[in-house]
């Protein structure tokens, strides 16, 4: 599963360098300004051009609200600060505020004018909303289109059907692929209930502890498997299946929580091809457990659709000559589910943690804070005393998962090659 990762990250009350004073020409902006859209135009000379004081009276009188639909983000630490994403409904641009930034912002309903959010800012952070700050704040809005009554930007141009090369590249498959998951989410939503979901779980769970309950027929399977083409190449066949569904499954999980689909494909890193499915704001899915379970979803199908085999392995008589084939059958297939929930980028168990520790960017903000750590000490002042934690410790479980895998895949093959 891929997800929208654009942004640009505004730092504070502030309009962020190259966007120019929002108050004196763009877009949006409160009133008083050139950037608030009035009817007729004007010029400098022009007797309608208000004064300075009638200037600052607008900016203080103008109550503003964003515009419906405007998509925001939780709290998520990243290096040493707190940021919000937001994400414009109609472009699909997104951004990050800090939480001063989102506190003014979740009081954008119409209702407000400066010197109410002067008083509730300085009873959150004690200290005052200045009248410039309040002014570049909806400059930058009104600029980005995010306020009620701001111009439309303009949609965003369709991505290209195909970029890359013969060696490296994408091409998009499905036309629409929102409505694509949306009949498949219809077709499936009666499956999608928690009392068919939670079997199927507890059925994988008793899968992988008996499969993997006896070390010795796993290897023993793996090398039939590996011994008999015919048994082989089909079996290839399905897991290529296999992880194409685990792309649809993102999918059809994020329409199931309201998230939109806005592209399906097929991936190529020459010579492997495979599906991607994209989820455009997954990040702003409501609550915790949607974005665990979108995240989830791919990995949960993977181990469902091995239960066919399992039930058939389970059934076998143990001398059957055709039940340590099907043990290298499901042995494969339960490290390709399993290995997509450990937690190192780009895996979807990397995403499931960063939901869990509420923190963007988790693996590149890590290196840059060890980066700075070796500075010493007075280099990473700025942190807080949660994100060392969290990237220290983040650092030395992506160290001892690598060793761990790295030691059993060449166990497995020493093994393999022993026997």
């Amino acid at each position: 599963m891929s997800a929208d990762r654009s942004s640009a990250t505004d730092r504070s009350l502030t309009a962020p360098s190259g966007a120019g004073d929002p108050a004196t020409g763009r877009p949006g902006g409160p009133p008083g300004t050139a950037g608030h859209r009035t009817a007729g135009h004007t010029t400098d000379r022009s007797p309608t051009v208000p004064s300075p004081a009638e200037r600052a009276s607008a900016v203080r009188a103008y109550r503003p609200a964003l515009r419906p639909g405007v998509l925001i983000g939780p709290a998520l630490l990243r290096g040493p600060r707190t940021v919000h994403l937001v994400k414009h409904p109609v472009s699909g641009a997104a951004f990050e505020i800090g939480a001063k930034e989102h506190f003014v912002l979740g009081r954008l309903d119409g209702t407000r004018n400066l010197d109410d959010m002067v008083a509730e800012y300085a009873a959150r952070f004690r200290r005052r909303l200045s009248e410039e700050q309040w002014t570049r704040l909806l400059g930058l809005l009104g600029t980005r289109g995010l306020l009620d009554g701001s111009p439309d930007p303009a949609p965003p141009p369709p991505p290209p059907a195909r970029t890359g090369t013969v060696w490296r590249g994408s091409r998009r498959t499905v036309a629409d692929a929102h409505a694509t998951t949306g009949r498949l989410h219809r077709v499936l939503r009666p499956l999608l209930h928690t009392w068919v979901q939670l079997p199927l779980v507890a059925a994988a769970l008793v899968m992988t502890g008996a499969l993997l309950a006896d070390p010795a027929a796993l290897l023993d399977g793996t090398l039939d498997l590996l011994s008999r083409p015919l048994l082989l190449i089909p079996f290839g066949v399905f897991l290529w299946i296999s992880v194409c569904l685990h792309e649809l499954a993102h999918g059809v999980a994020a329409r199931h929580y309201g998230g939109t689909v806005s592209e399906i494909g097929l991936r190529w890193r020459f010579p492997a091809l495979m599906m991607y499915c994209t989820v455009d704001d997954y990040l702003f899915l409501p609550g915790l457990r949607a974005k665990l379970v979108v995240a989830a979803a791919g990995a949960h199908v993977n181990l469902v659709l091995l239960l066919p085999l399992a039930l058939w392995w389970a059934l076998l008589d143990p001398a059957d000559p055709y039940r340590p084939a099907l043990t290298g059958m499901l042995l494969v297939g339960v490290v390709q589910a399993l290995s997509n929930l450990v937690p190192l980028p780009p895996l979807d168990g990397y995403r499931m943690l960063s939901h869990l520790l509420f923190a963007a960017n988790l693996a590149p903000e890590t290196r840059s804070y060890l980066a700075l750590r070796r500075a010493g000490r007075d280099a990473v002042a700025a942190y807080p005393p949660r994100a060392r934690r969290l990237y220290t410790a983040y650092a030395v479980a992506s160290a001892v998962s690598v060793l761990l895998a790295a030691a059993g895949t060449c166990a497995a093959v020493v093994l393999l090659v022993l026997r």
